[in-house]
C-alpha cells in the first residue's frame, strides 16, 4: 500500500476523473493530497466523504509523497516532475512530454506491465488515441506478428480539453441560432464541421497527434518495424474517439479468429452484429473504461488484411483510467 498519493492538476477534466476513480475503485492509500496551479490552490474538494483543500503546484510540495499522478500540460510536467522523482516519489504522467524519452516506460497495464514494474524513472500514460489501437491490436500481434496499421481517427472535442467542449456546445448554439462564435481551442469551426488536423505540422505532412500514434505504439509492443499510417481528425463528439482501423498482419486472421482474440482480450468488449445495427458508438461507450470493437472484417484489398472499428472513453481509458490501473499495478507488487 502507498502511503500518500498526490494527484498533481486534481482540478482539470482528466483529474477530475482521476480523483473519482480512486474513490469509486477505493484505492489502497492511507493519505491522499490534491495538488493543482495557483489558480485553484485553496479551493476545497471532496474525496471518500473527506473534504480537502487544493495545494498549490510547486517543486516543493512532493516531500512526504510516494506515489505521483499527473495529469497536466507538457511544460509543467517537464519543469515539476523531476522534483517528484528527487523527493523518491513513483511518478505516473499523462502529458506528451516524457512518454518518448529512453528512460521512460510507456505503459498501457493490459499490454505491456512488465515495464511498469520494471520502471526506475517516470513511468508515462500514452496517448489517448494510442491508447485504444493499441489495446485493440496487441491481441493480433500475438496471434500473428502485425506488419501494418492504417489507421483514421475520429476524435472528440473533449480531447482538447474543457474549452474544446465548450467550443462544440457553444459554437453549435450560436450556428442553429445563425449567430458568430469566436472558437477559442479551434482554429476552424468544430460545429457540424470535421477538422482533419490535430496538433502542429511535422515531417513529411504529418501531424504531432499523427506520429505519437506511429512511435508510441512501436514503444508500446516493443517492435520498431511496425509501419504505421495515421490520419487524426476533429469532430464534433463531445466525448469517446472513435477509429477506423486496419492491420496487416504476418500470417491472415480471419474475422472470426479475431473476434475470439478481441473477446478473450482484458480490457476489450466486442459489439459486432451489423445485421441488427450493432456497433460501437461515442454515445453507448461514454463513461465505460473498455475499449469496444466492432465492423470486425476482411479487408477485401489484402489478403493478409483485417479491419475493424474502434471507439473508447479517451478522457478514461484514453487518460485517467490507464493511469489508475498502473497506479493499481504498482500497489499490487510493492
Amino acid at each position: 500500500m502507498f502511503k500518500n498519493v498526490a494527484i498533481i492538476g486534481a482540478t482539470g477534466a482528466v483529474g477530475q476523473i482521476v480523483r473519482h476513480l480512486l474513490e469509486e475503485r477505493d484505492f489502497p492509500a492511507e493519505k491522499f493530497r490534491f495538488i493543482a496551479s495557483a489558480r485553484s490552490a485553496g479551493t476545497t474538494l471532496t474525496f471518500k466523504g473527506e473534504e480537502y483543500t487544493v495545494e498549490e503546484l510547486t517543486k516543493d510540495c512532493f516531500a512526504g509523497s510516494d506515489l505521483v499522478i499527473a495529469s497536466t500540460p507538457d511544460d509543467v510536467a517537464a519543469e515539476y516532475l523531476p522534483a517528484a522523482l528527487e523527493a523518491g516519489c513513483k511518478v505516473i504522467d499523462e502529458s506528451g512530454y516524457w512518454r518518448m524519452k529512453e528512460d521512460v516506460a510507456l505503459v498501457i497495464p493490459e499490454v505491456n506491465p512488465q515495464a511498469a514494474l520494471d520502471a526506475t524513472g517516470i513511468i508515462a500514460s500514452p496517448n489517448c488515441s494510442t491508447t485504444q489501437m493499441v489495446v485493440a491490436l496487441k491481441p493480433l500481434h500475438d496471434a500473428s506478428k502485425i506488419k501494418r496499421v492504417i489507421v483514421s481517427t475520429y476524435q472528440a472535442t473533449s480531447g482538447a480539453g474543457l474549452q474544446g467542449t465548450a467550443d462544440l456546445f457553444d459554437g453549435s448554439k450560436a450556428f442553429l441560432e445563425g449567430n458568430k462564435f469566436e472558437y477559442k481551442a479551434f482554429t476552424h469551426p468544430i460545429a457540424f464541421n470535421c477538422i482533419p488536423q490535430i496538433g502542429g505540422e511535422k515531417a513529411d505532412g504529418y501531424t504531432s497527434e499523427e506520429l505519437k500514434m506511429l512511435y508510441e505504439t512501436r514503444k508500446i509492443l516493443g517492435d520498431e518495424s511496425i509501419l504505421v499510417n495515421p490520419t487524426a481528425v476533429r469532430v464534433p463528439v463531445a466525448n469517446c474517439h472513435s477509429e477506423s482501423i486496419t492491420v496487416e498482419t504476418e500470417k491472415p486472421i480471419s474475422p472470426e479468429e479475431a473476434r475470439k482474440l478481441f473477446e478473450a482480450f482484458p480490457g476489450i468488449k466486442v459489439v459486432d452484429d451489423i445485421k441488427n445495427s450493432e456497433y460501437p458508438l461515442p454515445s453507448t461507450c461514454d463513461g465505460s473504461d473498455l475499449v469496444y470493437i466492432g465492423r470486425i472484417r476482411k479487408d477485401i484489398s489484402h489478403p493478409n488484411g483485417l479491419s475493424f472499428w474502434c471507439v473508447s472513453d479517451n478522457l478514461r481509458k484514453g487518460a485517467a483510467t490507464n493511469a489508475v490501473q498502473i497506479a493499481e499495478l504498482l500497489a499490487k507488487n510493492l
